[in-house]
C-alpha cells in the first residue's frame, strides 16, 4: 500500500504540495468561466470543454522555477517535478458539477514510483479530490479537506492491474457525479469512493514525486463530458 502523496503530518511519506495559480485565457476556456453560475446540465455523455495542447493560449498554467516546471511542450501538456517530495498540479480554471473528466497521460522521465493523475471539484488549494495512479501499478483515489489529505479505500494506493507500468501511455477517466466517485484506467473501473465534501469546482492535472526527483508527465486529449446523473436519494 502506498500513502497520498500530498503533504500532511499524516502520510508517513508527506509531499510538500506546490500549487499552481490558473490562468483563464481568451477562446472556449474564458467563455466558459464566464458563464453565469454552474454550466447547464444537458445529455450525459456531452462534450462540455476539452484540449489536445496544441494552442498555447488555451488557458493553462505557464510556470516554472527550481522545483517545478508546467506548460505545453510539444503538443501536450508537461509537468516536470525536479525536486523529491513535491506534487504539482494545474488547472484551466473552470467550473463544474456532475462530470467525467478523461486524459491520455505518459511518464516521460524520471522513477517509476511516482503520481499522476486528475483533480475534481477544486475549491482552492486546500480543498478538492484527487485521482492518483503511479507507473509502478498503484491507484486511489482521496480528497484534501482544510488542508489535510487522506485516501478512501483502505486508505491508500493499491496495486492495480490496469496499469501499464513504466513509460507507456495511460487512459484515465475520473467520474465526479453527486456523491459518487470512480477512476477507471484503460477503460475498466478500478477504485469507487462516497463523499459529499465538495458539489462542484474546477478540475485539473497533477504530478510529483517520493524520494527520487525528476517525474516528468505529459497529457494529452483533455476532455471533460456531463456525467450521468448522480444516484437519487
Amino acid at each position: 500500500m502506498r500513502p497520498a502523496p500530498m503533504h500532511s503530518s499524516t502520510w508517513p511519506r508527506p509531499l510538500s504540495r506546490t500549487a499552481l495559480t490558473a490562468i483563464v485565457s481568451t477562446g472556449l476556456a474564458a467563455w466558459l468561466a464566464g458563464c453565469s453560475g454552474l454550466l447547464s446540465a444537458p445529455q450525459p455523455g456531452t462534450l462540455l470543454f476539452k484540449d489536445d495542447f496544441s494552442r498555447t493560449s488555451s488557458g493553462w498554467d505557464r510556470y516554472r522555477d527550481a522545483s517545478l516546471e508546467s506548460d505545453y511542450s510539444g503538443g501536450a501538456y508537461q509537468i516536470t517535478v525536479y525536486q523529491p517530495d513535491r506534487i504539482a498540479w494545474a488547472r484551466p480554471g473552470l467550473r463544474f458539477e456532475n462530470v467525467t473528466l478523461e486524459v491520455d497521460a505518459t511518464v516521460t522521465d524520471g522513477p517509476d514510483n511516482n503520481a499522476l493523475g486528475l483533480i475534481c471539484r477544486y475549491q482552492d488549494p486546500e480543498n478538492f479530490y484527487f485521482f492518483l495512479i503511479s507507473a509502478d501499478g498503484f491507484a486511489g483515489i482521496g480528497q484534501r479537506i482544510g488542508g489535510v489529505e487522506r485516501m478512501f479505500n483502505d486508505a491508500a494506493m493499491l496495486p492495480s492491474d490496469m496499469i501499464l507500468q513504466g513509460r507507456s501511455t495511460n487512459q484515465l477517466r475520473a467520474e465526479c457525479s453527486g456523491t459518487r466517485l470512480t477512476l477507471s484506467i484503460n477503460g475498466v473501473p478500478v477504485r469507487q469512493a462516497s463523499d459529499a465534501s465538495f458539489s462542484e469546482g474546477d478540475v485539473g492535472l497533477l504530478a510529483g514525486t517520493y524520494e527520487l526527483p525528476g517525474t516528468r508527465v505529459a497529457f494529452d486529449n483533455f476532455a471533460v463530458r456531463q456525467a450521468e446523473p448522480p444516484p437519487a436519494p
